[in-house]
């Protein structure tokens, strides 16, 4: 971290920021994957992808195959089960709960920013008091784009009554970096998320990166 600058907001991404989702989207990558009689994922294969959206990992799982399916049907089927499987394995990560609780006594303005959709963001959202209580929510619905493009974190930004120069972006992948990075955010790589083996995060133009989620708290000692 090269600056110690506060900001009166910080926007975050979901997974593999806020929730180790991981285990429970593998799951439904799994289940389906069992239906069509492919070889299941490994955690460690999955990992990776969690972040990448229902597509993603159901292109880690097909491979090449993927595209000779009905992709849309496919997608379905992932979502009917995920749908079911929210919350069974699904956490926090580490030092989420008290960090938020000690940025929100600061004063801090807080918002989340996905590309999930609505229906899958708000059962797991409901299931952790320390995000329900978050102030904004904007989800991969909720405009007709999503990240990279800045529109949903200048959404956020504009309900939280802020300019977006003065929010922080949290998150795990590019995308989300590039996001904030178009929106006139400073960005904060989110380094314990789910980065791959063949990420090459220092490409990606982060402001700052933490190595875990309390590190947030190095902006807002007083």
């Amino acid at each position: 971290m090269t600056t110690r600058e506060s900001k009166p907001a910080i926007l975050f991404d979901l997974d593999g920021t806020l929730l180790d989702t991981a285990p429970d989207l593998g799951f439904a990558l799994n289940e389906v994957l069992k239906r069509y009689e492919f070889p299941e994922k490994t955690a460690h294969e999955i990992r990776p992808h969690a972040s990448h959206g229902s597509y993603g990992l159901l292109r880690l799982g097909f491979g090449d195959a993927f595209e000779r399916f009905n992709t849309q049907a496919l997608r379905q089927e992932f979502l009917d089960i995920y749908e079911a499987h929210t919350c069974v394995h699904t956490v926090l990560f580490p030092g989420v709960a008290d960090t938020l609780a000690a940025l929100k006594k600061k004063g801090i303005r807080l918002g989340i920013v996905t590309n999930k959709p609505t229906l899958y963001t708000k059962l797991v959202v409901q299931e952790f008091a320390p995000l329900a209580e978050i102030d904004v929510l904007v989800c991969g619905d909720t405009l007709a784009v999503n990240k990279p493009h800045p529109d949903p974190l200048l959404l956020a930004a504009k309900q939280l009554q802020v300019k977006p120069q003065d929010c922080f972006y949290v998150g795990d992948a590019e995308r989300d970096i590039e996001a904030g990075r178009r929106a006139s955010m400073e960005t904060i790589l989110a380094a314990y998320g789910y980065l791959g083996d063949h990420d090459v995060v220092h490409d990606w133009g982060a402001d700052h990166h933490i190595d875990a989620f309390q590190d947030l708290l190095q902006w807002y000692k007083n």
